[in-house]
C-alpha cells in the first residue's frame, strides 16, 4: 500500500506541476528565444591509429542550439577534442554536458532527495512546510500546509487495532489529520519545489541510460549563418584489402584493386560525407577529463560543527549456335510436299508463326548468353577508384566524396584501380618448406599511392591463384608476394658443411691470440619439372658477423636474410652454393696452459715461427716448473707415509714391555726422524726451485710480445 501511495501521489503531482525539464542541467534558452538547430556530420576523416575526425556543418538563426550524442566513453575525447566555429559573426556560448557523478550525490543536491526511493510519508515530512493542495476520495478540496505525517491507531473490529499514516496539515488556524489512504491527489503550490522534484526524476531517468550522453552546444548571434563542430573520438581502423589480378599472357598489363573497408560505428547516418581515409598513425590518448576529480582536504573541526566529506566458372554450353537451324530443317508440317503446302498447312504455319518467332528469340538470347559466359571474367574492367589521393606532410589520405552510410553499417569502397609492375617468381626459405618453393611475385608500387598493409587476393586472368599479404608499401618500393605451393619445382638443402682452423697467432704480454677461421658452405639444388623456365629466388639466413665468400652477391638483404636470385631452365637442374666465413680470435693466457696445449699449439703450421719459439721456450719453463712441483708433492706424500708409520710404531711402544723388541722400535723411531729431517731439507728445495722457475716465466711471459 505504501508503494502505491508514493506512485499515485508522485504522478498527481507531476501531472499538476511545471513542465518536465529535458535533463537535469539542462541551461534556458538566451531570453526564452533560443530554438534547436540541425547540424548534421559533412566530414569524416578515419585514421589507420583508430581515431577519427568529424566535422558537422549547418545553419542556425539567432541564438541557437544544437544536441550531439555520443557514447559515455566518448565523452573524453569530445572534452579533449572539441573545436567550433560560428562563421557569421557569432559566438560560441556554454558547451553543456550531463555531470557523471554518482547518481545518489546528484539526486541528493536537490531540495527533495529521493535518493533511496523514499515512502509518500518520508517524501511529504521532507516538504513540510510547503503547501499544497488535497484532494480526498470523498471530493473534499482543501488549501493547506504541510504539518507533518505520523502513525496513529486505527481501530479494526470489535477488539483490534492497525497503525496507519496520517497526514497532518494546517488550515487557518486549524489542524486537520487526513488518513493517507484516503488521499486521492496532492498538488504542491510552490513552483521552485516543483521544479526541484521533476529535476530529480528528470536525473533519475536519465541515470538509466548510461551509454549516451547529450552534448548541448549553444551559439549566440544574429540572422541566418553557418556553424561548425569538429571534434576526435576512437573509431575502428579503416582496413584495406586487395585483388592482385595476374595478366595472363606476357606483355599485358597486370592490375591491382583496393578496397578502403569502413565502419560507421556512431549514433549519427553518413548523408554525403566527405570521408577521407589516412593512412597514418598520429599520436592518441585517453585523458579521464569526464568524471569529477575531488582534491582530498583536511578536515578542521571548528567549535560548533564540522564540514561535509565529498572479415565454377561454368564451361560454354556448345551446340547452341545452331539450335535454330535444326530446328528449321526439321520443322515439316502435315499436307506439305513438292516445295508447296495445302490451305489447312498454310492455316497451321501461320498459327505457328508467333511461337516460332518466340522460340527464335529465345534461342538467339540463350546463345548470346552462352556467349557471354564463354569469355573469362575481367575482373578489373567494372571497378574504378572513387577516391582521389594526396599526401599531406608524412601522412597519405585517400578521399571519397558523397559517401552516405548508416548508422552501425559497413562499406567496401574502391580506393585503388592501376596498372602495377609485377615479375612472377618462385620463392624457396627452407624453413617454410624444406622441399619446395612458394608461388610468388615481386609486386612494385608504381600507383603512386602508399599501400596500407592487408591481404590480398590474387588472380591470374580470372582464376584464383592464392592469398598474400603485404606490408606497407610506399610509392616506388618493392615487396615480395606468396601465395601458392610451386609443385613443379624440387629444391634439395640437406648438404651443408662446417670447417673451422686456426689462422694465425700472437703473443701479447703472455697472453696466447689465435684467429680462428670458420667456414660454413650450403648448398641449395633445385630441379626445375616444369616446360617453361621459371626465376628463382632462394632467402638464406642471415647471420650476424659472418661474411659471404665465394657466393654470387645477392639481390638484397633484410636484417634477417640473404635473398639469391637463380634462373631455372626448364627441365633442368641448377645449384646454388652459398659460402660463409666467421673469423674469431680466441685469448689464452699461457700461464695457466698446460705443457700438452702449448706443444699442440706449436706444432700447429698456421702459426708464425717465431710465436712457436716463444711458445716452445714457454713450455720448456712450464715443464722445469711442473716437475719441481711434482717433486714437492712426492716428497710430502713421503713425510705423510712417515708420520702414518711413527704412529703405528709409538702405539707398540706403549703395547710392549721393556726388552730388545721395544728397544728396536725405539731405534726405529730414531732413524726415520732423521729420515724426516733429510726429506724436509728436500722440500725446502724443491719449493724454492718451484717459486724460482714460476717467476723466471712470469718474467719471461710479462714482456713477451710476438707476432704482432
Amino acid at each position: 500500500m505504501r508503494h502505491l501511495w508514493t506512485i499515485s501521489v508522485l504522478a498527481a503531482i507531476l501531472a499538476g506541476g511545471a513542465p518536465f525539464a529535458p535533463a537535469a542541467d539542462a541551461p534556458e534558452k538566451a531570453g526564452g528565444k533560443g530554438a534547436d538547430a540541425a547540424v548534421p556530420v559533412k566530414i569524416v576523416v578515419l585514421f589507420s591509429s583508430g581515431v577519427g575526425y568529424f566535422e558537422h556543418t549547418g545553419q542556425v538563426k539567432g541564438d541557437a542550439s544544437t544536441e550531439l550524442r555520443f557514447k559515455t566513453n566518448q565523452i573524453n575525447d569530445i572534452l579533449k577534442s572539441l573545436v567550433l566555429e560560428d562563421t557569421g559573426g557569432g559566438k560560441v556560448g556554454t558547451v553543456v554536458y550531463p555531470s557523471q557523478d554518482p547518481i545518489g550525490k546528484i539526486l541528493k543536491s536537490f531540495q527533495i532527495d529521493i535518493t533511496n526511493n523514499p515512502p509518500l510519508s518520508d517524501l511529504l515530512n521532507q516538504l513540510r512546510g510547503a503547501k499544497i493542495k488535497v484532494t480526498t476520495q470523498a471530493g473534499k478540496t482543501m488549501d493547506a500546509t504541510i504539518l507533518g505525517c505520523e502513525k496513529k491507531p486505527k481501530a479494526v473490529g470489535d477488539k483490534g487495532q492497525i497503525e496507519v499514516w496520517v497526514l497532518n496539515l494546517v488550515s487557518g488556524g486549524t489542524i486537520t489529520s487526513v488518513p493517507l489512504d484516503e488521499v486521492t491527489q496532492l498538488q504542491l503550490e510552490d513552483p521552485q519545489l516543483q521544479e526541484e522534484l521533476n529535476k530529480a526524476l528528470a536525473a533519475l531517468a536519465q541515470a538509466r541510460d548510461q551509454d549516451k550522453k547529450p552534448v548541448t552546444i549553444h551559439f549566440q548571434g544574429e540572422g541566418e549563418r553557418r556553424v561548425r563542430v569538429g571534434y576526435v573520438v576512437e573509431t575502428p581502423i579503416w582496413k584495406t584489402s586487395y585483388r592482385l589480378i595476374l595478366a595472363p599472357k606476357p606483355g599485358e598489363k597486370n592490375n591491382l584493386q583496393g578496397w578502403a573497408i569502413v565502419e560507421n560505428q556512431t549514433d549519427n547516418d553518413w548523408n554525403s560525407v566527405r570521408l577521407s581515409l589516412v593512412s597514418g598513425r598520429p599520436i592518441s590518448f585517453i585523458q579521464d577529463l569526464y568524471n569529477p576529480l575531488y582534491i582530498p582536504r583536511p578536515v578542521v573541526q571548528p567549535e560548533l560543527y564540522a564540514s561535509l566529506r565529498p572479415q565454377t566458372y561454368e564451361g560454354g554450353i556448345e551446340g547452341l549456335a545452331k539450335a535454330d537451324e535444326k530446328l528449321a530443317q526439321g520443322a515439316g508440317f502435315g499436307g506439305m510436299g513438292g516445295g508447296g503446302f495445302s490451305a489447312s498447312g498454310a492455316a497451321r504455319m501461320r498459327g505457328a508463326a508467333p511461337a516460332r518467332k518466340a522460340a527464335g528469340a529465345e534461342l538467339a538470347d540463350g546463345a548470346a548468353l552462352a556467349e557471354e559466359q564463354a569469355k573469362t571474367m575481367n575482373a578489373a574492367a567494372s571497378v574504378a577508384s572513387v577516391a582521389s589521393a594526396s599526401k599531406i606532410g608524412e601522412l597519405f589520405e585517400y578521399t571519397v566524396a558523397n559517401v552516405s552510410l548508416p548508422r552501425q553499417r559497413s562499406a567496401m569502397l574502391p580506393i585503388i584501380t592501376d596498372p602495377i609492375e609485377v615479375e612472377k617468381l618462385s620463392i624457396y626459405n627452407q624453413s617454410v618448406l624444406p622441399k619446395n618453393p612458394l608461388y610468388g611475385a615481386r609486386m612494385k608500387n608504381t600507383t603512386k599511392n602508399h599501400l596500407l598493409q592487408g591481404p590480398i587476393t590474387v588472380l591470374e586472368g580470372s582464376t584464383y591463384a592464392g592469398d598474400a599479404r603485404i606490408d606497407n608499401v610506399p610509392p616506388g618500393q618493392e615487396r615480395l608476394l606468396s601465395y601458392g605451393i610451386d609443385l613443379q619445382v624440387l629444391v634439395n638443402a640437406t648438404k651443408n658443411r662446417q670447417d673451422s682452423s686456426i689462422v694465425t697467432g700472437k703473443i701479447v704480454k703472455g697472453v696466447l691470440h689465435l684467429q680462428h677461421k670458420h667456414i660454413f658452405t650450403q648448398d641449395y639444388t633445385a630441379q626445375n619439372k616444369d616446360e617453361k623456365d621459371k626465376t628463382l629466388i632462394i632467402e638464406h639466413p642471415f647471420r650476424q658477423n659472418w661474411k659471404l665468400i665465394d657466393t654470387p652477391k645477392p639481390i638484397e638483404t633484410t636484417e634477417n636474410l640473404y635473398r639469391f636470385k637463380e634462373t631455372l631452365p626448364a627441365g633442368k637442374t641448377t645449384t646454388l652454393t652459398v659460402k660463409e666465413e666467421l673469423v674469431q680470435w680466441e685469448q689464452i693466457a699461457i700461464l695457466g696452459m698446460d705443457t700438452n696445449a702449448m706443444e699442440f699449439y706449436v706444432k700447429t703450421g698456421s702459426i708464425p715461427k717465431d710465436v712457436k719459439d716463444a711458445l716452445a721456450k714457454a713450455a720448456a719453463l712450464k715443464g722445469a716448473m711442473v716437475d719441481s712441483q711434482r717433486r714437492v708433492a712426492q716428497l710430502n706424500a713421503q713425510l705423510e707415509q712417515i708420520a702414518k708409520d711413527q704412529q703405528r710404531i709409538r702405539e707398540n711402544i706403549k703395547a710392549v714391555e721393556k726388552g730388545a723388541y721395544q728397544t728396536r722400535l725405539i731405534t726405529k723411531l730414531e732413524e726415520q726422524e732423521k729420515q724426516i729431517d733429510e726429506i724436509g731439507k728436500s722440500v725446502d728445495a724443491a719449493q724454492k726451485a718451484f717459486e724460482r722457475q714460476r717467476k723466471e716465466l712470469e718474467d719471461y711471459l710479462g714482456n713477451l710480445n710476438v707476432g704482432e
